[in-house]
Order: C-alpha cells, then structure tokens, then sequence
C-alpha cells in the first residue's frame, strides 16, 4: 500500500471519528465571512494576519490540501473563487456538506498535494496550504507545483511542524509524558518506526507521519523561487514538548512578479 493510499484510510476515519480537523465551521461562521468578519488557521491556534492575504474579492484560491468543511468555506464566504485538493475523499465531503448547506460555490478536488498538474501555469493568486505536508515523505514538490501553479506575485501561505517535535520517543512521550530522544531529522515512520511499531499504527488506522528539516521547508520554498514576506511559531498543546516551545510554524511566501 502506498503511503498516499495508507493516508488517505487513515483521515477517512478520521472524520469518523470527529477530529478536530475534520469538524466543518457552522452557518454562523459563514454568514460572519460574508460579512467581512473572519479568520482562518494554517496551524493549531493562531489566526494568520489579516495582512498576510490579498483581496480575497474574486481572488482564485488552492486549498491544498486543506479539506474539511473549515477553512475553504469561509475564503469562499469572503469572496474567494476556491477550489480545494485533498488526499482523503470524505474531508472534500465535509467542505461539500458546508458548500451546500450555505450555498457556496467549491471547485472540489480528489488528489495528491505533490501532483498538480491538472492545473495549468499561473491559475491561482493565492496557495493556502495549512499543516499537512507532515504526511508526505517529501515536500519539495510542493513548493515547485505552488510555485508553478501560482500567478506572479501570488501568495503562497502555508503551516508545517517544526522539525523538533519529530527527535522524541512519541510513544513514551504519550504513556509516560516523558521526552526522550530517539529519531533523526528527517524522520520517516516507515525508517525509524520497528515492524510492530508501524504494524500498531495501521491497526490503529493512524495517518503515516514524516518530519522533514528546515532546509526543505523553508530552505525549499526558496529553491522554488518563492521569498518569504511573513513568518510565525504556534503550537498544538498535544505533545509534552508544546511545554517548552513552539512546535508549529507558519509562512507567507511570494512568487516574485518580473513587472514590478
């Protein structure tokens, strides 16, 4: 099974099982959006900047991956023509509940957040791409398809862990709530997962997890040709080391414009 496969049966059930990423926002908030009241999330807990968005009237947005009836719906309310791209075919079904329910317009997409090439060059003013690259092996192709896919002088915001919360023992660390290194960055579950730990995670039915360097994920925005106008440090409270500091990461990203 691939590891977009093993995903994508992981997030399905996790909709199941209501988490929190996966709970779409209420007709309240989307009549809120509409009114120019709104904020939406790229990482646990706090906003991301009024400032960091453009005019979100008539601007065309990819939610990549970034399904679940939450942030999509409300760009949408706000005046974003949206389409979303999301690995897991039932949180598309919760922007698509949202969509109908409050008569939005949602251009939904069944994918791979590394493939974009249904899209054409410059088609999107604005990438926004909250945590999520932590399920893929390499995000590298990320950054050179928003790259690609994004206008110039598009934005590119996006969230992602800080390569720290991956070195512990995530097992101790939840039975014991104690921090002991173990792992290198990057980090793969397949590599530095045993047999029976990885085994565990698919009976579980829990998602495959990567930690990549800092390197490729700012280092590789970069190399994409973006430069990075914003950034900022959040954390999730889910982990022993959200004790000590930020575990979540959040930037705003420019695809340069040679006109101006």
């Amino acid at each position: 099974m691939s590891v977009e496969e093993w995903n994508r049966k992981a997030w399905n059930l996790e909709v199941e099982r209501g988490n929190r990423w996966t709970v779409p926002v209420d007709t309240a908030a989307v009549a809120a959006a509409r009114e120019g009241q709104w904020s939406v999330v790229l990482t646990p807990s706090k906003p991301v900047p009024a400032n960091w968005f453009p005019d979100l009237r008539g601007c065309r947005v990819l939610g990549l991956a970034a399904s679940g009836g939450q942030q999509a719906p409300i760009l949408a309310a706000a005046g974003a023509l949206v389409t979303v791209l999301d690995n897991s075919d039932k949180q598309l079904q919760q922007d698509r509940m949202v969509a109908e329910r409050d008569g939005l317009k949602i251009d939904l997409k069944l994918g791979d957040m590394r493939d974009l090439g249904r899209f054409d060059d410059e088609s999107f003013d604005l990438v926004f791409h909250p945590a999520s690259n932590t399920y893929i092996p390499d995000v590298n192709p990320v950054w050179r398809e928003a790259f690609r896919v994004l206008k110039p002088g598009g934005t590119l915001l996006s969230g992602f862990c800080n390569p720290l919360l991956w070195i512990f023992d995530d097992a101790k660390a939840e039975k014991e709530g104690q921090l002991e290194v173990r792992h290198p960055i990057p980090y793969s579950d397949l590599k530095h997962l045993t047999e029976a730990e990885i085994a565990d995670l698919k009976e579980r039915g829990l998602p495959l997890c990567f930690g990549h360097t800092l390197e490729d994920l700012i280092g590789g925005q970069l190399e994409a040709g973006f430069t990075i106008h914003g950034f900022y440090e959040d954390r999730s409270h889910e982990h022993p080391i959200d004790k000590f500091l930020d575990t979540m990461i959040a930037t705003r990203a420019q695809k340069p414009n040679p006109e101006h």
